[in-house]
């Protein structure tokens, strides 16, 4: 599923549910030695798709270590993105020398919280989802645009290294066209002094209960 929104580059690998039993890989059981059994579960899952997606760009298997804001490291030349919610798991990789960033997302297509909304939306964006509330009303458009932010995120940080809330992102979706696109409102410098980021675009698919959203940018 989560193919079908990536270019050819990208090595996606997703599962629907888990192995029962299955082991964490050496060199990360610390990260989930306190974990409750759910938690421990969609780790190990997602991890073995990360696994799986960097074998197809002929990596040998090996742990991934999160970084300072849980972000996973990727081997050199390596850029990616995990992502998890409940029944499904997946992950995306692609040679750096194709794409410098990506970012993926998963959420249940379902209505956010009570007060999620107010949060995660600006007063235009807020006026937007209602509008295509009233045009498309079986799409949880809160939800999706919730899923687009964490995908912009997602491929955001690695190549900025700093945060990025809700409110310095103003998204507008092509109700559809299956897109999104992000505008930047803070300094997209980049760490790698690759051009600045004010835009990024997106794309996203509704199948299964679920809303999937991914992100990439070129390589510059």
């Amino acid at each position: 599923m989560i193919e079908k929104l990536l270019p050819p580059a990208v090595a996606c690998v997703e599962a629907f549910g888990d192995v029962p039993g299955e082991p964490v890989f050496p060199g990360e059981e610390d990260l989930v030695a306190n974990a409750v059994a759910v938690r421990r579960r969609e780790f190990v899952t997602a991890r073995r798709c990360a696994r799986e997606a960097l074998v197809r760009l002929g990596h040998p298997p090996v742990p991934i270590r999160p970084g300072a804001r849980r972000d996973p490291q990727w081997p050199p030349g390596v850029v990616g993105s995990i992502t998890h919610c409940a029944g499904y798991r997946a992950a995306a990789v692609a040679p750096r020398s194709d794409l410098a960033g990506l970012g993926i997302d998963a959420e249940p297509h379902a209505p956010l919280p009570d007060g999620v909304v107010d949060v995660v939306a600006g007063a235009g964006e807020r006026a937007a989802l209602a509008e295509l509330a009233r045009s498309e009303p079986a799409v949880h458009w809160d939800r999706l645009l919730f899923s687009a932010k964490e995908s912009i995120y997602k491929a955001w940080y690695p190549l900025c290294g700093r945060w990025l809330g809700f409110e310095d992102v103003r998204l507008d979706i092509a109700a559809g066209h299956g897109t999104f696109t992000g505008d930047l409102r803070v300094d997209g410098s980049r760490v790698d002094g690759g051009p600045p980021l004010t835009r990024l675009h997106g794309t996203y698919l509704i199948d299964r209960d679920l809303v999937v959203t991914a992100v990439t940018v070129g390589s510059s």
